[in-house]
């Protein structure tokens, strides 16, 4: 038995996203006989019912995070319900309480949690954690840069880009140079937030002044048409593909979370050649940004069979929905046994990492 602490929520677009993931994990390692407490990171105790971070260990899981809600959360009315004037991303006693944990698993999604910051204020702290080390973390949470690093790679393809700054660039220069149809995206965003296929120069207009709402930098990227696949990565190991197929629209955020907006085939119904060329990029990408535990591979095939590297996420969704447990169980590995993997493999790799730091 082991005492975890499951860390999630957070001041992130995907904060809802999160917190389901962070409660179906703590649920699974309960079950599994773990002592685990689920911590928001950016309210901590607040409004709990505890007046002690460890008394969350005992803590009933909140039914209202069974779910993700249809949209991301409003960041304002998040900051605004905090009771305090503190400026720290980390609430009421959750450090304390992740100081106490034998791991914290990070069920935490998007710029808080997946740029590397939360990661690297563990290291220095001593607190170990599951996934990637910090500087995998901001590497993969910038579109571009994992853009830039992998495009080389012969079992790398990747759509044709560019990187504009719509807080600084005017707008319509932008649009009067950018081939159509192109997929707009946030340069560190995560679960579809704010992606926009544009077909018109009016949509592309759109897409870029919204862009400027989640901090400007945004990806243009050649739009690819075909179909859509996700490969996990486990321990540096390819897991079986799973095709995602919406039922209106592309696999956005509401498709992405809400049950049955979308069909998902796992093992995916494809050519063996398919399957091999996609864990091949999927590997070759989590080699090159060197990441470890686990990640997920987003790709576009083309009707000729190539596979096109869209993006990694190095803290996938655990959410009832969520692609990487569907395919951990194609591969016969149940939900609570994967938590138990993603645990123990990043254990290894921090004291790996402090070995290192030693020497």
């Amino acid at each position: 038995m082991m005492k975890i602490v499951v860390l999630a929520g957070g001041l992130s677009p995907e904060r809802n996203v999160s917190l389901t993931s962070g409660a179906k994990v703590c649920q699974a390692l309960r079950q599994r006989g773990h002592r685990a407490a689920l911590v928001d990171m950016y309210f901590g105790i607040q409004d709990t019912g505890v007046e002690r971070p460890e008394q969350l260990f005992d803590a009933p899981i909140p039914e209202k995070y069974a779910r993700v809600g249809a949209q991301a959360p409003d960041l304002a009315q998040v900051k605004a319900a905090r009771r305090g004037d503190s400026i720290s991303q980390f609430g009421p006693g959750v450090l304390e309480l992740c100081a106490m944990a034998d791991c914290v698993f990070l069920a935490l999604h998007g710029t808080c949690g997946e740029d590397g910051r939360v990661q690297a204020a563990f290291d220095l702290l001593g607190i170990p954690y599951t996934g990637a080390g910090y500087l995998g973390n901001a590497i993969a949470l910038d579109k571009d840069l994992t853009k830039r690093l992998v495009a080389a790679h012969p079992d790398v393809h990747t759509p044709a880009w560019e990187t504009v700054d719509c807080a600084r660039e005017d707008l319509d220069a932008i649009v009067s140079r950018t081939a159509l149809p192109v997929v707009v995206k946030p340069l560190a965003s995560g679960s579809s937030i704010g992606v926009h296929i544009a077909h018109t120069e009016q949509q592309l207009r759109h897409a870029l002044e919204q862009s400027r709402q989640l901090g400007g930098r945004t990806v243009l990227e050649q739009f690819v048409q075909g179909r859509e696949f996700s490969v996990a990565v486990l321990e540096g190991k390819a897991l079986p593909a799973i095709e995602i197929i919406p039922k209106q629209g592309f696999y956005d955020y509401e498709n992405k979370y809400q049950a049955g907006a979308a069909e998902e085939v796992c093992p995916a119904d494809i050519p063996e050649e398919w399957e091999r060329r996609m864990a091949a990029g999927a590997q070759a990408v989590f080699r090159t940004l060197e990441l470890s535990v686990y990640s997920r591979a987003d790709f576009i095939i083309t009707p000729d069979g190539t596979p096109y590297f869209l993006e990694i996420n190095t803290l996938p969704g655990m959410t009832p929905t969520s692609l990487v447990p569907q395919e951990a169980a194609a591969a016969g590995i149940e939900y609570g046994q994967l938590c138990e993997r993603i645990i123990m493999a990043s254990l290894q790799a921090r004291e790996k990492g402090v070995q290192t730091w030693n020497n």
